[in-house]
């Protein structure tokens, strides 16, 4: 090359260099390397029978990532990117292993999730070998958090919360004397039916049938009329509104007068649409594990007024707490100033938060404190709130 074109080459190159270092001064670039990348895992059952229940945990999480790259938050002294590395279960155990298996090969900074019980239990072993935080914001099985593992969290009231407060309940406030109960055999409904039994009895009804079937049966005809030439008052099932609206519709064919309670299975938008003309004015009645009140509210409203406008979909479930575990990871990585999980995971023991599912702060076993259930029923087609009880 011509000593001209060289010294006119090295002048543009000098010329771009400068241009680059005053738009990093001025704030409106940043070199890719020093942009830290934050990898947020979220694994719930995208497929199957409970998709609808995944897919809202899976756009509450979404949200939140999209909140925080548009708020530009930085970690320590750099800019951070979240990014939401999003995995199907399923609803299956072996599956959700796979799943979480493939988040820790990703390196992933934390995870929220899983959506069920059955998956969220074996997820937590690797979770925890790896030393990566697992907040679950739907799972309520017990043993989750009573494995002694410091880096399992979860964001709602456990089953034996759930359970307790629906025995009381039905013979409290339904008066029944007598009930039947069914699971589905998951660690979730079998673990809430033993409660809801335990606490029923407790409270002086009896317990005049226990059934089970599986998550995927369509067919309840053998089990009900068993549990019809009984009479039970009330029949609780253990388990998710899948199994739950079908099973609602065949005890109505089957002349069966009893009332249906459950779980926050039963107690989605979802379950409108599976019992259909089953359903009735108050004859379901259920319990979910979270809710808001006073203050919270108008925090809790806002989130579900975004989050339709977002994705033209009500809000089914435990999106707000998905959204809110994503939000607890990055607040506990700010305050720590790392991604890195051995350094934010103390932070994130420590934390105080409020957000759209109410304040969260957390116990020594990683549940959350002073967790809120919440008491519904159907009526006229609609989801109506009866109490938040702590």
């Amino acid at each position: 090359m011509p000593t001209q074109l060289k010294l006119i080459a090295l002048a543009a190159a000098l010329a771009l260099t400068a241009c680059g270092k005053k738009e990093d001064a001025a704030g409106t670039t940043a070199p890719a390397s020093d942009v830290l990348v934050i990898k947020i895992g979220h694994v719930g059952a995208t497929s199957g029978a409970v998709a609808h229940l995944g897919k809202d945990n899976e756009n509450g999480a979404r949200m939140a990532i999209d909140e925080l790259n548009a708020a530009g938050i930085t970690i320590g002294d750099k800019p951070a990117r979240f990014e939401l590395l999003a995995e199907d279960d399923a609803a299956d155990p072996k599956q959700g292993s796979a799943a979480a298996q493939k988040l820790v090969d990703a390196q992933v900074h934390g995870v929220v999730g899983h959506l069920t019980s059955g998956t969220s239990l074996p997820a937590s072993h690797i979770y925890h070998s790896a030393g990566i935080p697992q907040i679950t914001p739907s799972s309520t099985n017990p043993k989750l958090t009573r494995q002694g593992y410091a880096s399992t969290f979860r964001l709602v009231a456990d089953d034996v919360q759930q359970g307790s407060a629906m025995g009381r309940y039905t013979v409290d406030t339904l008066k029944a004397k007598t009930v039947a109960v069914i699971d589905d055999r998951t660690a979730y409904g079998q673990g809430l039916a033993d409660e809801f039994e335990k606490a029923a009895a407790a409270a002086g009804a009896q317990v005049v049938a226990r059934e089970f079937t599986n998550d995927k049966a369509t067919d309840f005809n053998a089990i009900l009329t068993a549990i019809k030439a009984k009479k039970p008052d009330v029949v609780f099932f253990g388990g998710m509104d899948a199994v739950g609206g079908p099973m609602l519709r065949q005890m109505r064919q089957l002349g069966m007068p009893a009332k249906l309670v459950g779980g926050d299975g039963l107690c989605t938008g979802e379950m409108i649409n599976l019992a259909a003309e089953a359903l009735g004015d108050e004859q379901v009645f259920c319990v979910e594990a979270g809710g808001v009140d006073g203050d919270e509210v108008a925090l809790s409203d806002k989130f579900r007024a975004d989050f339709k406008a977002k994705y033209n979909v009500e809000v089914q479930a435990y999106a707000p707490y998905a959204y809110d575990g994503v939000k607890l990871l990055a607040q506990a990585m700010q305050t720590a100033g790392s991604a890195d999980p051995a350094q934010y995971l103390p932070a994130l023991k420590a934390i105080q938060y409020q957000g759209a599912s109410g304040k969260v702060a957390f116990d020594e076993q990683g549940n959350r404190k002073n967790a809120a259930l919440t008491l519904y029923t159907f009526k006229a087609g609609q989801r109506e709130r009866l109490a938040v009880i702590r």
